[in-house]
């Protein structure tokens, strides 16, 4: 109902490099303003989605028009950024789900290279070999992967080396106290170097402070998204957003690293 009624909207949280400042990516985040204006906390609607089944109704909405939405950025003349669209375990372990994916890219022209399907390490384990397919058909597309919610176990890691992943995501509860736990340094600088030498990529999520930033660049991590910078905004928002750092008008449009 939500879908047909329009009360949905996705907003978009940037993902910066932590060298240069520059805006590298945009994760899309799905929000529902019901007709008296509240928003619906994600976590509950989402759960509720995946467990009347809605979720695959809902998951194609979100690639269908967060790839329209890059298109229309890119045809503007903005240059173009990628978009991470989260995939629910249900909807990622569909047997449709390449094909809902391939649909999404055709019906906005977007070029797959532009689009990250953002899954988790415990989706992936649930069916490991059919995880391991669908990540290597959705490559042969050209786009790109990451793998969120990581954990630090040996099986994690023994796993991921065999998986087509571009970027593995640090969870906000490992950054969260990075400042002041060593303990917490430790684990993400031990995640981060390990997945360099993987060849893969690494982003921070929940970064809030000068100072974490700081470790995080000393561990060489790549990119961080989070509240430092900016909050999760709407579609025009992060069209300004993207205007003013394309035409390089120093607006604070540009992450103070």
């Amino acid at each position: 109902a939500a879908i047909q009624n329009n009360e949905l909207e996705l907003y978009y949280q940037p993902q910066i490099d932590i060298e240069t400042g520059a805006i590298r990516g945009l994760e899309a985040l799905t929000r529902w303003r019901r007709s008296d204006g509240k928003f619906v906390e994600p976590s509950i609607f989402i759960s509720v989605a995946e467990e009347t089944g809605l979720i695959h109704s809902l998951g194609k909405w979100v690639l269908e028009e967060s790839c329209r939405q890059a298109k229309i950025w890119q045809e503007k003349g903005i240059p173009p950024v990628r978009i991470a669209v989260n995939l629910s375990p249900r909807q990622f372990m569909s047997n449709d789900v390449v094909s809902v994916i391939r649909g999404a890219l055709a019906n906005s022209g977007l070029d797959a290279k532009y689009l990250e399907i953002e899954i988790t390490e415990s989706a992936v384990m649930q069916n490991y070999a059919k995880a391991l397919e669908t990540l290597l058909q959705f490559k042969a597309l050209g786009g790109q992967v990451s793998l969120d919610d990581f954990g630090i176990g040996y099986s994690s890691f023994s796993r991921l080396k065999n998986l087509p992943i571009d970027q593995l995501k640090i969870d906000r509860s490992f950054v969260l106290d990075i400042v002041a736990s060593k303990a917490d340094a430790a684990v993400t600088h031990a995640m981060i170097t390990m997945a360099h030498d993987m060849g893969i990529d690494v982003i921070a999520e929940g970064v809030e402070s000068r100072q974490q930033i700081e470790i995080l660049k000393q561990q060489d991590c790549d990119e961080f998204q989070g509240y430092f910078f900016s909050r999760p905004l709407p579609a025009t928002d992060i069209g300004e957003l993207l205007q003013r750092v394309s035409k390089g008008i120093n607006t604070g449009s540009k992450a103070p690293v």
